[in-house]
């Protein structure tokens, strides 16, 4: 029931909660992984479609996203942000949604991460045009998601999409990481490999200099 992703020092055992917000419906996808290996915990939608008060939505949204979270004890959380395609009134919808749902994150202390919906497409596809169907097609191939576990809702794919997304971005950083010394940052690994790092000579500064800066 699970599939491998090749990582280097990667987490012995997490779980990744994804979130797709939506105000009718949102989705959520529960990841756990264990060392380079993940594989769907679950994934469901939450359904606010006959409330009809957009506040109460809210609190709802909150409610729901607190007790997943009880329920699965995420170690972190990956949420889907607002496509700025859409119009004003869907992205201020969405927008709230989102906070909602971070908002119940940070009550529990659940560390968050934020990708673009094209970014997340890209890391599961290859292609950031991709369809929420062929997200949702491959999702199930890699993995290995049984027929009586998938939910006939794509936003419970897409939510699974922004935690697999976030399990594969930990991967990358990991294998950039050990490349570069173990080194975090550019910065981290200046300071690791002085001896492979030449500095740029200072530059001298003249008249004529000062006037090509000036321009």
């Amino acid at each position: 029931m699970a599939t491998s992703h090749p990582t280097a020092a990667a987490p012995r055992e997490k779980v990744i909660l994804g979130i797709d917000p939506g105000t009718n419906v949102l989705g959520y996808g529960v990841l756990r992984v264990e060392g380079n290996r993940a594989q769907m915990e679950a994934m469901g939608v939450i359904d606010l479609r006959r409330c009809a008060d957009p506040y109460l939505k809210l609190g709802r949204i909150y409610e729901r996203v607190t007790g997943v979270i009880d329920s699965f004890l995420p170690d972190e959380m990956a949420v889907e942000a607002p496509f700025f395609g859409k119009n004003a009134q869907t992205m201020l919808k969405l927008g709230r949604a989102q906070g909602v749902a971070i908002a119940a994150a940070i009550s529990r202390d659940v560390p968050i991460h934020e990708y673009a919906p094209m970014k997340i497409k890209m890391a599961i596809t290859g292609n950031g045009q991709a369809s929420k169907e062929q997200v949702a097609a491959l999702l199930r191939r890699v993995l290995r998601i049984e027929e009586d576990r998938q939910v006939p809702f794509l936003d419970a794919t897409d939510a699974l999409a922004a935690a697999y997304c976030h399990f594969l971005e930990q991967g990358r950083a990991a294998r950039l990481g050990t490349a570069a010394g173990g080194a975090r940052s550019w910065a981290d690994f200046v300071r690791q490999n002085q001896d492979r790092v030449s500095r740029p000579a200072r530059a001298r500064i003249t008249p004529e200099l000062c006037k090509k800066l000036s321009k």
